[in-house]
Order: C-alpha cells, then sequence, then structure tokens
C-alpha cells in the first residue's frame, strides 16, 4: 500500500524519480514480507533497495555532460564587480552567466572585459584582460 502510495506521489509532487524508487522498493519488500516476517529484515531491504535504486536512477538519468572547449578563449564583460573569492555577473554572448575570478586576490570591477578560463556548470571561471599598448 505505502509503496503504490509513494510511486503515485511522484506525479503529483515530481522528485526526480525519489519517491517513485522509494515506492518501488516498498512494492519489493512488501512481496518479500510474505516469505520473511521479520519487520527489522524487511526495514534494511528497503532501506537498501531505495538507495540502489536511487542511485541507479541517478546514473542512468543524469545527462552526460563534456567539458567544454574553445578554439580561441571567448571574451565578456563584468556586469557586476567580482570580489575575491566571491561571485559575479559576466555578460557573454548575450547572456549573463554566474563568474568567479581565476585569481582568489584580485577583484574585478564591473564593466572590464574578462577572457573565460572555463566553465564549471553555470559558472564561468575569468581573468581580466589586460590591454598592451598597442591596443589602446
Amino acid at each position: 500500500m505505502a509503496g503504490g502510495i509513494l510511486c503515485l506521489m511522484e506525479f503529483f509532487f515530481p522528485t526526480a524519480l525519489v519517491e517513485f524508487t522509494m515506492g518501488l522498493a516498498a512494492l519489493i519488500v512488501g512481496l518479500v514480507s510474505f516469505v520473511v516476517p521479520s519487520v527489522g529484515f524487511q526495514i534494511a531491504l528497503w532501506m537498501i533497495l531505495s538507495v540502489i535504486f536511487i542511485l541507479a536512477v541517478r546514473r542512468w538519468f543524469t545527462p552526460k555532460t563534456r567539458p567544454v572547449i574553445w578554439d580561441e578563449a571567448p571574451t565578456g564583460e563584468t556586469l557586476t564587480e567580482i570580489l575575491p573569492g566571491q561571485a559575479g555577473r559576466v555578460l557573454c554572448d548575450g547572456n549573463s552567466w554566474r563568474a568567479f575570478g581565476e585569481d582568489d586576490t584580485v577583484a574585478i570591477p564591473a564593466g572590464q572585459q574578462v577572457e573565460i578560463i572555463r566553465r564549471d556548470g553555470n559558472t564561468l571561471i575569468v581573468r581580466l584582460v589586460v590591454k598592451t599598448a598597442a591596443q589602446f
């Protein structure tokens, strides 16, 4: 009964299949309970199956990401100041991105051109573009 309720709850309260996997584990334990009547064993089996199913679902349904490789380092402009060790915002390709400075000891002021070193998920790692005398 509880397994069915957990499985149905996934339709009304999406939890990335956590409720569904726990409900599936409960349904299996319900079938095993006809053979093994020990409540302690049933609880332990439910916990173990729940963890195994959740890990399996995460592994199979999590999108596989590949590292972003650029031919040349893209640039962007800081929308907000990036303080040492803190996040700021950078405009790159028309989108606002969360960004950290590559050097945790240097602040990058707003409105400066930055070079994007790498991307970690939805966060950019940037460094200030240093202009030479020939670029002025």
